[in-house]
């Protein structure tokens, strides 16, 4: 079933292909599009399919699938307690990709499209290899892809942004493979399973967690470490921003679970300061810079490295509700986060092409039905009760103030600044007078797939943060086994 979580997209790109290279009678953009589409759905079924037959009582890893002496390593697939809802992420995310932009991509859809294909599978290869050499290699590989979506697809400054996405990046991981490699010498082993019975000294895993921290931090993206983030995401197409924000921020998250906690124990617990620190620095200076921009998609993307910054935090935190609260928030930014940008870039920005705060005000008068799902997508990027989004934030900080209570406190300041420069957004964009004069012709509310969009969103949203169960009973017993791994070592 792993195999065919990967398989599923390629063979939609083949199909697309082959539809075209032959020239085959009536098939055009559209076919194209749905044809993508139907992958994606498949997909996602799949990975449900795969979390419904999931046993959560057990830590190890299950539906194993080994192939062995691919080269000079051996290529395994397998999914645990942590990985499954990042592979459910994934899988959720992709569908509302290719649906986001339906209409504003007109010229070259099937290389879009192809593109799109191809990093769901990576991305979900990311998640399922028990490799830790394959890990390296798709964490990477799904620059390329990247580098072609905001390169082809971007808006006027694209090929600057792609090029920062890919060299930055691309320079921070370089660490990472320095230090997987100086484990592979040292153990003579690669897969996760053989790494997370050593235990290496104290020296070797100082010089592997600068090493691996640090392209983590390039990543996630931390203070100092951002400024790809910030171009790349307005440069981008609105896939690119959801997928941006939606996933690829979330494999630092995702990279500390299966390399810094369990391998490096005695280090991450001894310098939590550090990190915390740096996120601490991190939370209120990407406040800050929210609070004075006025471009619709700078102010999400750097609402993204402030809650990342959060998670990061929490999962350091080495408490079960810390690192649970860390993948609670990843999964919900991953919600509220794409359907904000779907507000932004692919509502606001396709009716009226301009993206400043200052040139909107009113839209509540002639656009209601986005306005209330605008603000409920708000509401979740504040943190507000009864959406994931605070369960996600109140766990993360509840660790951080049960391990360090100083720094703790100073990274509580999240909640008033991500309410401050949210709702300032809101409200600038949905009241604040009548409708601006910049906007000459009366702008339409939402149609109906822009509406099923970011409802599901809300729906995901909202729901899970009345009734969390589903993904906290789901983590307890991995992230249980992870704290006490890491302790016992």
């Amino acid at each position: 079933m792993l195999l065919l979580l990967l398989i599923v997209p390629v063979v939609g790109v083949f199909i697309i292909s082959a539809g075209i290279s032959y020239e085959l009678k009536g098939f055009n953009q559209g076919h194209i599009k749905t044809v993508a589409l139907t992958t994606s759905i498949i997909n996602l079924l799949l990975s449900l399919m795969i979390f419904i037959l999931f046993d959560f009582s057990s830590n190890l890893f299950q539906f194993v699938q080994e192939y062995h002496e691919i080269s000079n390593y051996e290529f395994y697939l397998g999914v645990d307690g942590l990985s499954i809802y990042f592979v459910l992420l994934t899988t959720m995310i992709m569908p509302i990709v290719l649906l986001s932009n339906w209409k504003s991509i007109g010229e070259n859809v099937r290389s879009y499209v192809i593109i799109v294909l191809l990093l769901e599978t990576l991305l979900l290869a990311v998640f399922l290899v028990l490799d830790i050499l394959l890990f390296y290699i798709f964490f990477e590989s799904i620059l390329p892809p990247l580098f072609l979506l905001i390169g082809l697809f971007g808006s006027s400054n694209k090929v600057r942004a792609s090029f920062y996405l890919f060299l930055y990046t691309l320079f921070g991981s370089l660490f990472l493979l320095l230090s997987i490699l100086t484990m592979s010498s040292i153990m003579g082993i690669t897969d996760f399973d053989g790494l997370y019975k050593t235990n290496f000294n104290y020296s070797t895993q100082l010089f592997l967690f600068l090493g691996i921290f640090f392209a983590f931090a390039v990543k996630t993206p931390t203070i100092f470490l951002n400024s790809w983030l910030l171009k790349a995401h307005v440069e981008s197409p609105l896939g690119g921003s959801i997928i941006l924000a939606a996933i690829v921020l979330k494999l630092s998250l995702y990279g500390i679970f299966r390399l810094i906690l369990p391998l490096l124990p005695k280090v991450s617990l001894d310098y939590t300061y550090i990190v915390y620190l740096i996120g601490v620095i991190t939370i209120i200076y990407a406040s800050f810079s929210t609070l004075r921009t006025i471009d619709i998609k700078e102010l999400i993307a750097y609402s993204s490295v402030c809650h990342a910054a959060v998670y990061l935090i929490g999962v350091f935190s080495n408490t079960i509700q810390g690192i649970e609260g860390g993948i609670t928030l990843g999964l919900a930014h991953g919600f509220v986060s794409s359907g904000l940008f779907i507000c932004a870039g692919g509502i606001l920005y396709d009716r009226s092409s301009t993206r400043l705060i200052t040139r909107y005000r009113g839209t509540a008068q002639i656009m209601p039905l986005f306005s209330i799902l605008f603000f409920i997508l708000c509401l979740g990027n504040a943190g507000t009760p009864l959406t994931l989004n605070f369960v996600g934030e109140f766990m993360c900080l509840y660790g951080t103030f049960e391990r360090l209570p100083l720094l703790g406190a100073l990274a509580c300041s999240s909640i008033v600044f991500s309410a401050a420069y949210t709702m300032f957004m809101f409200n600038r964009i949905s009241f604040g007078g009548v409708f601006s004069r910049y906007i000459e012709v009366n702008i339409s509310d939402l149609n109906k797939r822009e509406f099923l969009i970011l409802f599901t969103l809300v729906v995901m949203t909202v729901v899970l943060g009345i009734y969390p169960a589903p993904i906290l009973d789901g983590l307890h017993y991995s992230v249980s086994s992870l704290i006490y791994s890491s302790y016992s070592s």
